[in-house]
C-alpha cells in the first residue's frame, strides 16, 4: 500500500470568523483525506492526474460554522474530482 502526503503550505482565508476557518480547514482536511484514500483508479477506474493547478467552480457560502464547513467539504469534493477528470 503506497501513502500519500498532502502539503497546504498557505491557506488564506480573509474574512472568516476564527470558528469559520476551523470548520473550513476540517472540512478540506476530511474531505481531501477521504478522496485520497480511495484506491488508484477509484470506483470509475481511472487514475488519478497530477496537477499543479486547477480551477474550480464558484461555490456559495452560507453563514457560520456550517455553512464553512459546507464549502470547505465542496472545495475538497472539487479538488477530487480534478485529479480524476
Amino acid at each position: 500500500m503506497s501513502s500519500v502526503r498532502v502539503t497546504i503550505d498557505r491557506l488564506v482565508l480573509n474574512g472568516f470568523e476564527p470558528d469559520q476557518r476551523q470548520a473550513l480547514v476540517e472540512a478540506l482536511q476530511g474531505g481531501l483525506s477521504r478522496a485520497l484514500s480511495e484506491p488508484p483508479g477509484g470506483p470509475g477506474g481511472r487514475r488519478a492526474r497530477l496537477a499543479p493547478a486547477m480551477s474550480i467552480a464558484p461555490m456559495p457560502l452560507a453563514p457560520g460554522r456550517a455553512g464553512s464547513g459546507k464549502l470547505g467539504a465542496g472545495i475538497a469534493r472539487a479538488i477530487a474530482e480534478g485529479l480524476k477528470r
